[in-house]
């Protein structure tokens, strides 16, 4: 009995909760009334968010075992890029970076011979462009071009991210000296 009682109960208000509350559901044969200064201020709204994301903080982040950098705004994915990473033995270093250094034609000095190519000669493994975010004092790993497209997507690199020449060319024109380069397995 009680429990018919209970019952009874949540009837009644659901009927007295669907008398009160009748939903706004617009027909196709209605006509709507926009009001102009709602819908301005909407498309404010809106336009204020697009320039909220504008201001954004641009940052990378690097997945080693993806083999893939992505570049942010805030906390929208802009676009991600295949890449190369360290080999074994030469790892790419894992943690928080931010761009240190930037070149357009860089020169590539051998590690083992000090030998220097220079910036725009087809035999620098450095590409066009550099983008570096860790260094030792002496040795430096950062973004780079590559003359060996097919390393893109395995780990074959001295601890840099490779790129392909387009991608790089495309990625240095859209970050800056400090942007965070995060390093993630």
């Amino acid at each position: 009995m009680k429990i018919l009682k209970q019952s009874a109960r949540v009837v009644i208000f659901i009927y007295a909760f669907g008398l009160f509350y009748t939903p706004q559901i617009s027909l196709a044969n209605e006509s709507t009334v926009i009001d102009n200064n709602s819908f301005k201020n909407s498309v404010n709204k809106r336009i204020d968010s697009a320039d909220d994301l504008v201001t954004q903080p641009i940052r990378l982040v690097i997945n080693l075992s993806r083999h893939q950098v992505t570049l942010y705004k805030g906390i929208t994915r802009i676009k991600s890029y295949p890449i190369a990473v360290g080999r074994q033995g030469w790892e790419t270093p894992k943690g928080n970076f931010q761009v240190l250094d930037m070149l357009e034609n860089p020169t590539w000095i051998n590690p083992f011979t000090g030998k220097a190519i220079p910036g725009g000669n087809p035999e620098n493994p450095l590409g066009n462009y550099w983008v570096g975010f860790w260094t030792n004092g002496k040795n430096w790993i950062g973004f780079h071009g590559t003359p060996n497209p097919e390393s893109v997507g395995k780990a074959a690199s001295h601890g840099c991210i490779r790129m392909y020449n387009k991608d790089i060319k495309e990625l240095f024109q859209q970050v800056s000296l400090g942007t965070p380069v995060i390093v993630l397995r």
